[in-house]
């Protein structure tokens, strides 16, 4: 499965002048789902670049899920393709 994260700035920077520029390197996660079958998910991560800093940002990773090593948002979005 392929992910890859949509270019809509993130509620983080949305007081700052951002633009997205590319993608970080691609992370495959080795999962294996409910019916046991071995998953493999393509992550692409993207970044951002304040205008009028040049500072190079990227969305907070580190609010993961209770109990999971991703983000809530990543979770719920997983569980609801899942339906």
């Amino acid at each position: 499965m392929y992910f890859e994260e949509k270019n809509i700035v993130p509620n983080s920077f949305k007081t700052r002048k951002v633009e997205s520029k590319g993608f970080h390197k691609e992370i495959i996660i080795e999962d294996f789902p409910l019916r046991g079958k071995l998953v493999y998910l393509h992550l692409k991560r993207r970044r951002w670049r304040d205008v009028d800093t040049k500072e190079t940002l990227q969305r907070d990773w580190n609010n993961v899920a209770k109990g999971t090593r991703m983000t809530t948002e990543f979770a719920a979005f997983l569980k609801e393709i899942n339906r």
